[in-house]
């Protein structure tokens, strides 16, 4: 005798659920791709097809990627998807992903070398830089000269 094990019926919210990580899987690299399960953000694990598609700035310009902070609360609480991007809009810190080739070259301005390179975390203006929106998440374009400073870790910073 053999026991049959019934599969139970999907709820809806079960099913939409289902549907949503199949349209995932099959989806393009985007910049959700390169944050962990928690929401931290690992450059190692962003997608080459996704750098490809990063702006390349011009001149004295900075392509930073705005930080958007943990999925969950230091008390546990999960935050909903809409108070992260509203996080990353706030936010005054990013990481350094890409910078112009006359950046930092200005030796009157920058006496002490530049301020930042690729893979640095920084502080910048709140207002500072041109929001552009890619697959995934959003970038912005600073000048060279809206970098406040450098930091270690983006969570040692209050956001919000």
């Amino acid at each position: 005798m053999t026991d049959v094990i019934e599969e139970k019926p999907l709820t809806a919210l079960e099913q939409k659920w289902k549907e949503q990580a199949e349209m995932e899987e099959d989806s393009e690299p985007n910049l959700n791709d390169a944050y962990d399960d928690e929401g931290n953000f690992d450059p190692d694990r962003l997608p080459s097809p996704v750098r490809s598609r990063i702006p390349t700035p011009v001149g004295w310009r900075i392509a930073i990627l705005p930080y958007r902070g943990p999925k969950q609360s230091k008390g546990g609480i999960v935050l909903a998807e809409e108070t992260q991007k509203k996080t990353q809009l706030a936010t005054t810190v990013g990481y350094v992903l890409r910078v112009g080739d006359l950046a930092y070259k200005d030796e009157s301005k920058f006496p002490n070398g530049p301020w930042c390179e690729e893979g640095d975390w920084i502080i910048f203006g709140r207002y500072a830089g041109s929001r552009i929106n890619i697959d995934g998440g959003e970038i912005r374009i600073l000048n060279d000269d809206e970098i406040i400073g450098r930091i270690n870790d983006p969570a040692d910073i209050l956001h919000m």
